[in-house]
C-alpha cells in the first residue's frame, strides 16, 4: 500500500466520478466517496498546480482511504485485519490507530474504535436491527476496548513488515474488531487538507460529510455553515437548518453529531446509533446533536461522538473547561428544541 507521500504523487481517477467547476479564482470539485458525496472549494489564486490535477488526486486520496480503512470494503486492510488475516499496515492504517488509541485515552472510553462488535448487536453495524439481551451485552463487551490491544501497533509489526493481528493482545482473548466510523469522515478531511497545502492552497473548505476549512470564501468572508436542525428522519444535510455557523479565522474542523438520523423504534422506545462502549448500551439522554470546532476534524469528530456518548450536562461542563474547543449543543426540553453554544460559538437563528 503507498505511503502518504506516494499518495500525494497519484494522479489518477474515473473522469466520471467527479465536477470540477471554476468562478474566478475559487475552485468547487465534487465526486463520490465513502458511500455519499465530497465537496471541496479551493480558492487557486498563487496555485501552479492545475485544478484537473488537484482534482485527481483528491479523488486518489479517497480512494486509498477507502482501500486501508473502510469496513464496507471487504479487501480493505481494516477488513482483512478484522478476519483475522495477516496484513502489511500502510500509513493510513497506523497513523488512524494511533490516533484511535489517543481518542479512547483522553475520553476515558467513551469513544472507543475497538468495540464494533457492540455496533452490530444493537443492530447499527452490519447486523439487522436487534434487542440484545444483557447477556449478550456482557459477553460482547469481553472482546471489546482499546485497553486490550497495545498502545503502539509497531510493537506488533514483525521484521518483515507484517502484523498477525493477535500480536496485538495485550492478553489472552478474543480480538477487538476495529471500526474507525466515529474518526474516519473527520480523519478524511485532514488528509485532503493536507494534501492541498502541500500545493500551496490557503483558502478551503473540504465537506466529506464532515469538515475542515481555512482562509475565506470567494466573498472574501469567513466561511459559513448551517447547523442541521435534529428532526428525527432529517436525512437531507441544509434541508432544515437550526442556524448558521460563522467559522473562525484560521484552520480548524467542524463537525457534528447526532441520534436523529441513525434510530429505530421498538416497543415505543428510541434506540439511538450512539452506543456507550463503557456500557455496552445506547444512550438515553437530552441531547440531540452535537457541533464541535476543533485545530482538525478528526477531533472535531471524536469529541462530536464523545459529547453524544455523555449527554447535555457533562458535554457543557467538558466544553467550558476546554478553550481550545468550541461547541452547539441542540438538546429537547419539553419536547422542543433548546441550543446551548459555547461562548465562541456564534449561532445566527435569525435566517
Amino acid at each position: 500500500m503507498r505511503s502518504l507521500v506516494n499518495i500525494f504523487l497519484c494522479f489518477f481517477a474515473l473522469l466520471a466520478a467527479y465536477s470540477c467547476t471554476q468562478s474566478g479564482g475559487y475552485v468547487t470539485i465534487t465526486g463520490f466517496a465513502q458511500g455519499g458525496t465530497y465537496t471541496v472549494k479551493i480558492n487557486t489564486d498563487g496555485v501552479t498546480v492545475p485544478a484537473e490535477e488537484i482534482r485527481d488526486s483528491i479523488d486518489c486520496i479517497l480512494k486509498d482511504i477507502d482501500n486501508s480503512l473502510s469496513g464496507y470494503n471487504r479487501k480493505s486492510v481494516l477488513s482483512r485485519f478484522n478476519s483475522g488475516e495477516a496484513v502489511v499496515p500502510d500509513t493510513l492504517f497506523t497513523e488512524i490507530y494511533a490516533i484511535g488509541r489517543e481518542v479512547f485515552d483522553l475520553t476515558g472510553g467513551a469513544v472507543d474504535v475497538a468495540a464494533a462488535p457492540l455496533f452490530d448487536i444493537w443492530g447499527f453495524g452490519f447486523a439487522n436491527d436487534s434487542l440484545p439481551s444483557a447477556d449478550e451485552v456482557r459477553e460482547t463487551m469481553l472482546s471489546c476496548g482499546m485497553n486490550r490491544l497495545k498502545d503502539d501497533l509497531y510493537d506488533a509489526i514483525a521484521e518483515d513488515g507484517s502484523l498477525e493481528p493477535t500480536d496485538l493482545l495485550l492478553e489472552d482473548g478474543e480480538l477487538p474488531e476495529l471500526n474507525y466510523n466515529a474518526i474516519a469522515q473527520g480523519y478524511s478531511c485532514d488528509l485532503v487538507a493536507r494534501y492541498l497545502y502541500s500545493v500551496g492552497v490557503k483558502d478551503m473548505l473540504v465537506d466529506i460529510g464532515e469538515i475542515f476549512c481555512d482562509g475565506v470564501n470567494p466573498s472574501g468572508q469567513a466561511w459559513t455553515l448551517g447547523i442541521d436542525r435534529p428532526v428525527d428522519g432529517n436525512n437531507d444535510p441544509g434541508a432544515q437548518i437550526q442556524g448558521i455557523f460563522r467559522s473562525p479565522a484560521g484552520p480548524h474542523g467542524i463537525v457534528t453529531s447526532g441520534n436523529y438520523r441513525k434510530f429505530y423504534v421498538r416497543d415505543g422506545r428510541k434506540y439511538a446509533h450512539t452506543v456507550d462502549p463503557r456500557t455496552g448500551y445506547p444512550v438515553q439522554h437530552t441531547l440531540l446533536s452535537a457541533t464541535i470546532v476543533a485545530e482538525n476534524a478528526v477531533m472535531a469528530d471524536a469529541y462530536a461522538t464523545y459529547c453524544m456518548v455523555i449527554g447535555l450536562d457533562a458535554s457543557r461542563e467538558f466544553l467550558t473547561s476546554r478553550p481550545d474547543l468550541e461547541g452547539c449543543l441542540i438538546y429537547d426540553e419539553g419536547g422542543s428544541f433548546q441550543t446551548w453554544c459555547s461562548d465562541g460559538f456564534v449561532l445566527d437563528t435569525t435566517m
